[in-house]
């Protein structure tokens, strides 16, 4: 079972209003950052390969990557596995990306079938690929695939707008936060948006603290 699924800003607003039925503080964040985004992608082989040009990198640097790897038609898994490691390099990958990007092109993954897949199965073939950790599957699951009901708990914007909007003593950790995310079912990716929003207005108004 996939769950539901977020096809438009109405699936998001009504997920809001779940949100803000049980939970004071998330209606008090909603407040200060609605409308929230759909911010879906795509789905398929070339978002991954976004994902894995941009880890450790700058998204300034990450553009220009990808930018360099689109004029160079090396998008796709075939012309991934068809280029040369110097090919990969003049467009900007290092040594490792360039394994974890031949990697992806050789996993042959089904991403039609992906879409019908319940969200640990996606977790669970997606991080099979190196290169590819449980945060990036989860986005993936999130955006690419629209499941209403998915969670990142492991990043750091998600895990300090969460401190800030229940002021907690210290930032939750990847587990603390993955407990806490259990209160904002069967809307978690929603959760997630007014996270990242509350989190991006508190960094404008008082900077990072």
């Amino acid at each position: 079972m996939t769950g539901r699924i977020i096809e438009t800003l109405d699936d998001v607003e009504e997920g809001a209003a779940h949100l803000r039925a049980a939970c004071p503080r998330m209606a008090h964040a909603h407040d200060l950052t609605a409308p929230l985004p759909l911010r879906r992608r795509q789905d398929g082989f070339e978002q991954l390969l976004n994902a894995i040009v941009s880890q450790q990198v700058s998204v300034a640097a990450a553009d220009a990557i990808w930018s360099r790897m689109k004029g160079a038609k090396l998008t796709g898994p075939r012309k991934i596995l068809w280029a040369s490691d110097d090919d990969l390099h003049a467009a900007g990958l290092s040594r490792q990306k360039i394994r974890y990007a031949r990697a992806l092109a050789e996993a042959r993954i089904d991403y039609r079938a992906l879409r019908d897949a319940p969200t640990e199965q996606v977790i669970e073939t997606l991080t099979e690929v190196p290169g590819i950790g449980v945060w990036t599957a989860e986005i993936y699951a999130m955006f690419s695939l629209g499941r209403a009901d998915v969670f990142a708990p492991g990043d750091l914007a998600l895990q300090e707008g969460a401190r800030l909007l229940y002021d907690l003593p210290e930032r939750p950790n990847e587990r603390a936060l993955r407990a806490m995310s259990e209160a904002w079912r069967p809307w978690r990716s929603v959760a997630a948006r007014i996270l990242w929003a509350y989190y991006a207005q508190c960094i404008r108004r008082e900077g990072v603290r």
